[in-house]
């Protein structure tokens, strides 16, 4: 009998949809309260996870899931810097 590997899966803060781990982009708040995008997936502090597009993080930007998710107010330029990382990923 073989045992099957369970594939992580996480809710996305924009759409809500169940997708694979792997397939999602990571945005963490520190223990020094920054909020980053954590591409390696293995940063410490607290995470939320989106779909690898735009207009995910265009909903989660306007329904506050992101500021939900990590328990913190998030300045408009904080959204600005991070869709300039998501834009540099070339999402």
């Amino acid at each position: 009998m073989a045992t099957v590997k369970k594939i992580p899966q996480r809710q996305c803060i924009g759409c809500g949809e169940m997708k694979n781990k792997k397939e999602m982009i990571r945005v963490i708040k520190t223990p020094e309260d920054m909020i980053m995008l954590d591409v390696t997936g293995k940063k410490n502090g607290r995470g939320a996870y989106m779909c690898k597009s735009l207009d995910c993080f265009a909903k989660a930007a306007k329904s506050k899931g992101l500021e939900r998710s990590l328990k913190v107010n998030i300045p408009v330029e904080v959204y600005e810097e991070l869709k300039k990382e998501l834009n540099g990923l070339g999402i």
